[in-house]
């Protein structure tokens, strides 16, 4: 079975992974009768206050009730199958499947209860292995291979999608394969998804921080000291937490806090982690080698964009060798600033740059080139504005209109759930919770989380699709609102775009609702909509001063745009380094993790890695959905450009028109058309990079090529 994926921001470095819902009346499993009626339900019935021992019983429910659909169409006669019996079961099958594992699953993320979470992710291992399962019955295989022999020309399009796409993952599962073959495939896969889950589930109940004086702390604001917790001697306490060490690592002046910080950071369970995924990358080769593929990474990218490593190492090349010379202009500059800094503050000159300088000096070319002062800057961002005006874009632009659920059922006081109608019709689109603070044990990044899909259902009628938006901005405290830095209003941004492709699907099967597209084509909805934080007009409407309310001066608004270049070589290659770092892993039998990404980090960044550290060990992507696949950032960043700037930024940024049919085109599809052919109904004409590089502040000489 196909579990939902978690959509991340990819400055997060966090990863994609199943999450699941559970069907409850009054406490107890339903019954057949009544799950069929609430199959046909369009409401939002999701129950989060289930004990641990009812996620258990619910758990081994689900699990039985789906296998007995399995056995039954396994069962028939393979000169008996057709497309209700077979094709349409098995739809209804994973969609039931797939409503009713979120409660189970989700919890694991966002229940303030420990040992709720704890239930949720044996639940979460549990459902895995049945994934695993279900994905190996040959029996079904066999029956569905034979309706695609049967019926091939007389299926719908969708219905013809869907029914080669169950083939294709057989084939993928080696379901063709003789039985032995078949039985290893399944030991290690279920293998593979326990170490996944152990991987995430050790960075989510990570705790560690980092003792530091008040002096150690220079440079950083009294907004931010005033929201850390301290010791019983006075000294900050300064946890892991984006909010905690993004902003140290920016401004901190003291290189020495900065080195402790970042090698704190990227010690994240080190050990264990690093143990996990070397044991990931062995198995994951052993699968793809039993299956006749070269590496992991040509196996799982068969079914993407770029179709195989040798596209995927082309297209990260060029990049490369586009960026390699601004990234050598944008060292040097950082370089000759450090040893400026070092001779007027008395410190040691070592003439190079160190990861923890990097994100430091980068601030500091972003204040000496632009001018940008992010003291003043992010006065203008309380959460609540941004909400405002992040919500008012939305609607405008895709012809929605939100209003918050009262008395809504939810896991956590702090979260809202709030539903989407469409402004012509009054039709309810689809509903989306808000949990937007960290908390201990919750989930550490930016993500959006399906919940429900939005397809047909069993009665023919549209299921109501639930999403919900995960993330850790500044909590209110002592007199201060939750204040974002741009960058954070630019990852909610991103976030809530894709919140709004869960939400705006409307297909027949949930094996395509919502973001359930191509993974190389998954991000480009959300990265068009991030070019909305960069002009003014949208900005104006997200932005207001917590104080007074008054609007962002025009030459600070007109400083914040223009930076949207700095350090783009820089920024840029670090995706490289990230994208090549798990290409290599995949495309290897066995690694040494630290030694491939401090490699790649010195080869293409220009920057060592810090010595003793592995950041790969909190590298989640490579724990769940990305594995083989986080190139598709860069690649979808491509396409996300072309969209907008031939479309939106020519006709309007906020013109109603374009942004329904960017609604009708690229959302309400989901995945049940090609991402390409996606892309060239919505432009007219194939696709081409110039637009990604302009939009860096990079031009290409040569012609325009098409993707």
């Amino acid at each position: 079975m196909c579990a939902l994926r978690v959509i991340v921001c990819r400055t997060m470095c966090s990863v994609s992974k199943p999450v699941l819902r559970m069907t409850i009346h009054n406490g107890s499993v339903i019954s057949a009768r009544e799950r069929s009626q609430v199959a046909g339900n369009r409401r939002n019935t999701l129950r989060w206050d289930l004990s641990p021992a009812e996620i258990r019983t619910a758990t081994d429910s689900l699990i039985n009730r789906v296998k007995m659909v399995y056995d039954d169409i396994g069962a028939l006669k393979i000169e008996n199958v057709s497309v209700e019996n077979t094709l349409n079961a098995l739809a209804n099958a994973k969609l039931e499947y797939v409503s009713s594992r979120h409660v189970l699953d989700f919890p694991q993320y966002v229940c303030p209860s420990k040992e709720v979470r704890a239930a949720s992710t044996e639940a979460d291992k549990k459902l895995s292995e049945f994934d695993v399962e279900i994905s190996m019955r040959e029996d079904v295989f066999e029956r569905i291979t034979a309706l695609q022999n049967k019926l091939q020309d007389d299926l719908l399009p969708e219905e013809r999608r869907f029914l080669n796409r169950l083939v294709t993952l057989g084939k993928q599962k080696g379901l063709h394969l003789s039985k032995d073959i078949q039985e290893e495939i399944k030991r290690t896969s279920k293998l593979i998804s326990e170490l996944s889950i152990e991987f995430n589930q050790n960075l989510n109940e990570d705790n560690t921080f980092v003792v530091f004086s008040e002096h150690e702390l220079g440079g950083l604001a009294d907004s931010y000291l005033n929201g850390l917790d301290k010791t019983a001697d006075g000294r900050y306490k300064v946890t892991l937490e984006y909010p905690h060490y993004y902003p140290l690592m920016k401004r901190c002046h003291n290189p020495e806090s900065r080195r402790r910080m970042e090698t704190a950071f990227h010690s994240r369970c080190k050990e264990v982690n690093t143990a996990i995924l070397e044991q990931l990358i062995e198995l994951r080769a052993k699968v793809a080698d039993l299956l006749g593929y070269s590496s992991h990474a040509n196996y799982v990218l068969e079914i993407n964009m770029a179709k195989n490593a040798r596209n995927v190492s082309e297209f990260l090349d060029t990049f490369y060798e586009t960026l390699k010379p601004i990234g050598i202009k944008e060292r040097k500059y950082i370089l000759a600033l450090k040893k400026r800094e070092c001779l007027m503050k008395g410190l040691p000159f070592d003439t190079q740059i160190n990861a923890w300088d990097l994100p430091y000096y980068m601030n500091q070319v972003e204040q000496c080139k632009f001018a940008v002062n992010k003291d003043k800057l992010i006065e203008y961002f309380p959460l609540d504005v941004v909400t405002e005006g992040l919500f008012g874009i939305y609607q405008e632009l895709l012809g929605l209109a939100f209003t918050e659920v009262e008395h809504a059922h939810v896991w956590h006081e702090n979260v809202k759930l709030y539903s989407a109608r469409d402004t012509e019709t009054g039709e309810e689109v689809g509903q989306f919770y808000m949990d937007l603070h960290p908390r201990e044990g919750k989930y550490g990044h930016a993500a959006c989380f399906g919940l429900q899909p939005g397809c047909r259902g069993p009665d023919g009628k549209r299921r109501l699709p639930v999403a919900a938006m995960v993330a850790n901005f500044t909590k209110p405290r002592k007199g201060f609102p939750s204040l974002l830095q741009h960058h954070e209003v630019e990852t909610y941004f991103h976030e809530f775009g894709h919140v709004m492709h869960e939400l705006c699907s409307k297909t027949t099967f949930s094996e395509f609702s919502g973001t359930l597209v191509e993974t190389d084509f998954v991000e480009v909805p959300s990265q068009m909509l991030e070019n909305w934080v960069w002009e003014k007009e949208p900005l104006r409407r997200m932005s207001r001063h917590y104080k007074d309310g008054t609007p962002i001066p025009d030459n600070l608004l007109d400083k914040l745009i223009a930076s949207r270049v700095a350090n783009t070589g820089l920024m840029n290659l670090r995706q490289v380094v990230l994208s090549k770092v798990d290409q290599t892993l995949h495309t290897s039998s066995r690694a040494d993790t630290a030694e491939v990404f401090a490699n790649l980090c010195k080869d293409i960044l220009g920057v060592p890695a810090t010595p003793g550290t592995n950041m790969t060990a909190s590298f989640s992507h490579l724990a769940g959905g990305y594995d083989g696949q986080y190139y598709s950032y860069l690649w979808s960043e491509v396409y996300s450009m072309d969209i907008y700037f031939s479309r939106f930024k020519k006709e309007g940024i906020m013109n109603p028109k374009v942004g329904k049919e960017y609604r009708r085109v690229i959302l309400e599809a989901g995945g049940s058309v090609d991402g390409m052919d996606m892309l060239q109904t919505f432009l007219g004409r194939s696709p081409r990079q110039d637009a990604f590089f302009q939009c860096k502040g990079l031009t290409k000489s040569q012609e325009t090529k098409s993707v």
